[in-house]
């Protein structure tokens, strides 16, 4: 018996919607990684993007676990001197969608193929997307 390897462009690659409303953004993070890298399939290859399409919507109302809405501060170099920081509840005000597509982008590949598999991710804060003509189907993902 052989070993099946995907080849790019013959997987068919579906379109999910996830609802974020009051999921908690780990969970949420980790179940969508897998869709986005196509470890959900059997027929699931490393070094081919067999992943899905994934489309988040009502990202502003994630969830975070204990005191992180004070406590989690996300750190970016700018160019100058120093780091610049913000809390998780001032990017939650500034850039909601921002929360969720950090976060999955650190479960992903640190490769040319993670960053094409983070680009199939679509998040928006608010219920409406831009995305009706794929005909996403719903998913239930990042359970309690």
């Amino acid at each position: 018996m052989k070993t099946f390897m995907a080849k790019p462009g013959e997987i068919e690659q579906r379109w999910w919607l996830v609802d974020a409303n009051d999921k908690i953004v780990g969970r949420l993070a980790s179940d969508i990684a897998m869709l986005l890298m196509g470890k959900h399939r059997p027929t699931y290859t490393p070094h081919v993007d067999t992943g899905d399409f994934v489309v988040v919507i009502n990202a502003e109302k994630v969830q975070f676990t204990g005191k992180k809405w004070q406590q989690k501060e996300y750190r970016w170099y700018t160019g100058y001197n120093g780091l610049k920081s913000e809390t998780a509840e001032h990017r939650l005000n500034r850039r909601p969608e921002l929360i969720l597509e950090e976060a999955v982008r650190r479960m992903l590949p640190k490769t040319k193929l993670g960053r094409a598999m983070l680009d199939k991710l679509k998040v928006y804060a608010g219920t409406e997307h831009p995305h009706q003509a794929q005909q996403p189907e719903t998913l239930e993902v990042g359970a309690k």
